[in-house]
């Protein structure tokens, strides 16, 4: 018999400030609902999350409650349960980084702005969530802490994907309405795309990064995974410092959106070709303007991070002391992959960002005309834990394909969502709408228009 769905499993983030308003339900109800899910015997509770606030939540809960009761003017997520990646800075909090490494070391001084805003706008941090070790993998495997597993086929223990695993799945089961986390390479698209959630990875520099431990500075951002656009819409605002307005969709029939062949759809494994396929078609069915085109700049994707040589060149600048003082606490890959950067020399890395200016350039020029840009947020629907970690070699190589597309947005400093496209009890499988930097509304905007489409 299935269990019926929580309000938390069932209603986005305006649903609930709305529930909330109306006194259909209490701050309190939402935090037991998020704790009751977190603590479940059987569930995934232990291994999204590295640290929950129970009873400062329910303390804020009360607070919050008594404030409505009183009818007081409350912002817009007053009471409502979010999930923090463990790599955002909390007053009095060590951020781990889902690490072992980083046990013991210093509490954080005070709150990233990113806590600051969201405490601002009401939210209820329920928990630090779960993460690849340091956030330098696509896979969602943690070996320090654990491994959720994916929303689909749980029998089977498939990758939530990552590296913001713990947060994806505390928005999949009901622990969290909403999860906070950062995005160098697909880290909130890829896990929203394997677990049927929406992600959105805005412009670097629209949300501060002050106070949050980073992976590589290039190519770091802090976004969100909901369970709508508009749930994202409302927190980009919210973490940008902007005041949410009413979001607005898009007419499908006034947009022209290009599908780029060159890169992307590359070796698509079966389902997910399927899926993209069909959410074209519906999407030109519905009225907007699909255009197929080779766009060859991203062919050059792979020159400006080779094998993730600028990422490891920024992380060993970040991890070297910590290194020296405790790698035998790091997970291996981990580890291996960070020491790649240490021998690099500083010719060939100024040479790869001198590259990167050109490749953003150019991918600008060739999306100009179009309101964004559609290709599948992976190659792949989730493959089992086993299969990801059954050697190293198979490790590199699923990590890689689940980084190829979306890392190129990072790489061209844009924007982008990933948003369900799979029918109905198949694996899940994200459609990425990407644009370039600055254009955060207007993807949002079409984002909008095409998630009821495809899904």
């Amino acid at each position: 018999m299935t269990t019926p769905a929580t309000a938390l499993q069932s209603l986005n983030l305006t649903e609930l400030a709305d529930q909330l308003a109306s006194g259909r339900i209490t701050s309190m109800q939402l935090v037991e609902e998020a704790l009751a899910a977190i603590e479940a015997p059987g569930g995934e509770g232990g291994s999204c999350f590295i640290q929950v606030h129970a009873e400062r939540s329910r303390a804020e809960a009360a607070h919050v409650d008594a404030q409505r009761r009183a009818g007081q003017l409350l912002p817009v997520l007053a009471g409502i349960p979010v999930s923090l990646k463990d790599l955002f800075d909390e007053a009095g909090v060590t951020t781990l980084g889902g690490s072992r490494a980083m046990v013991g070391e210093p509490a954080a001084t005070q709150d990233s702005p990113v806590v600051t805003r969201l405490r601002e706008a009401g939210a209820i941090l329920i928990g630090r969530t779960n993460m690849v070790e340091f956030a330098y993998s696509g896979l969602g495997v943690n070996p320090h802490y654990g491994t959720p597993l994916s929303v689909f086929d749980r029998a089977s223990g498939r990758i939530p994907g990552g590296s913001t695993s713990g947060g994806a799945i505390s928005v999949s089961d009901g622990m969290a309405a909403a999860a906070i986390g950062s995005d160098t390479g697909g880290s909130l698209r890829i896990p929203a795309a394997l677990n049927g959630l929406v992600g959105f990875k805005p412009t670097q520099r629209r949300i501060p990064l002050d106070h949050v431990m980073p992976l590589a500075t290039s190519f770091d951002s802090a976004g969100a995974i909901g369970r709508t656009v508009q749930d994202c819409a409302l927190l980009d605002a919210i973490l940008a410092g902007e005041t949410p307005s009413d979001f607005q969709s898009l007419s499908l029939s006034s947009l022209r959106l290009a599908v780029p062949r060159a890169y992307f759809l590359d070796d698509l494994s079966p389902d997910v070709a399927s899926a993209f396929a069909r959410a074209l078609s519906r999407l030109s069915a519905a009225g907007a303007t699909i255009v197929e085109l080779e766009m060859p700049e991203f062919a050059a994707t792979p020159d400006i991070n080779p094998r993730g040589m600028v990422t490891a060149v920024e992380a060993y600048a970040f991890h070297r002391d910590l290194i020296e003082r405790k790698a035998d606490l790091y997970d291996p890959r981990v580890l291996g992959r960070i020491r790649t950067g240490a021998p690099v020399l500083a010719a060939d890395y100024a040479h790869r960002l001198n590259l990167r200016r050109a490749y953003i350039a150019a991918v600008n020029r060739a999306a100009a005309g179009f309101d964004a840009m559609l290709m599948p947020t992976t190659p792949d629907t989730a493959p089992t834990i086993a299969e990801v970690t059954a050697s190293d070699e198979a490790y590199y190589r699923f990590n890689g394909r689940m980084l190829r597309n979306p890392s190129a947005v990072n790489s061209f400093d844009g924007c982008a969502l990933s948003v369900p496209c799979h029918e109905a009890d198949k694996a899940p499988v994200g459609l990425m709408i990407a644009g370039c930097a600055g254009t955060d509304a207007h993807i949002l905007a079409v984002g909008g228009a095409i998630e009821s489409v495809v899904a």
